[in-house]
């Protein structure tokens, strides 16, 4: 089985982070991650907020990234630099819908340690940072990557950061009676172990103690 080779994937991320560091609004670099066999390179942006939509829209148009596997949102209410965190996991896959010839569909052949430039399969993770503030939001990627649908909600849902223009935001984990501006991974809640014996609240929030409330975890 051939496979993507390890110059082919840096080289290409290198040429990518180099495109993209050119961007309004961008500062991006290559990182690299290993899985013990095989070197991974991953290209990094960070980006403003106020460019985040064209970023995406040039992302997805303009470099071939098609996937949008995760979004993580996370709260941080005692840093000087940021509020609040967003970060976007994508790929760039590289698979194409096969051609149809009298209604049969052709296979697409590929040898991948021949790829090179665009056709590299890449992994990015672009971060957003935001400032102080009770309505934290970004402008939602739904439309351009079907897999940002339900981490959007999700993020939503748990730490409280909207998604400006997300068509149809609801509760995805908690329950839909959730009570209005109650999202349980912000810091606030203190969803967290209170010298390691017992819990502050519930998983709602509430304030009903554990069970094992009394035993050291």
């Amino acid at each position: 089985m051939s496979v993507v080779s390890e110059e082919s994937q840096i080289s290409s991320a290198e040429d990518l982070a180099e495109k993209l560091d050119a961007v309004d609004g961008v500062s991006s670099f290559v990182d690299q991650r290993s899985n013990g066999t095989q070197i991974r390179p991953v290209v990094k942006l960070q980006v403003s907020s106020e460019n985040w939509r064209e970023v995406a829209e040039s992302l997805y148009v303009d470099y071939g990234v098609d996937y949008c596997s995760m979004i993580t949102g996370i709260h941080w209410p005692e840093s000087k630099d940021k509020n609040w965190e967003i970060i976007y996991h994508f790929l760039r896959t590289g698979v194409k819908n096969p051609p149809h010839s009298e209604g049969v569909v052709q296979p697409i052949i590929t040898n991948n340690s021949e790829l090179t430039g665009s056709d590299v399969p890449l992994e990015l993770e672009v971060t957003i940072h935001l400032g102080d503030t009770r309505t934290p939001s970004v402008a939602s990627i739904q439309d351009i990557w079907v897999g940002a649908d339900w981490n959007e909600k999700e993020t939503w849902d748990l730490v409280g950061i909207d998604f400006e223009g997300h068509e149809g935001m609801r509760r995805v984990l908690q329950p839909h009676e959730t009570p209005k501006g109650y999202h349980p991974l912000q810091k606030q809640h203190k969803l967290r172990y209170h010298n390691f014996q017992e819990m502050y609240d519930d998983a709602q929030g509430f304030k009903r103690k554990p069970v094992d409330s009394e035993r050291v975890k």
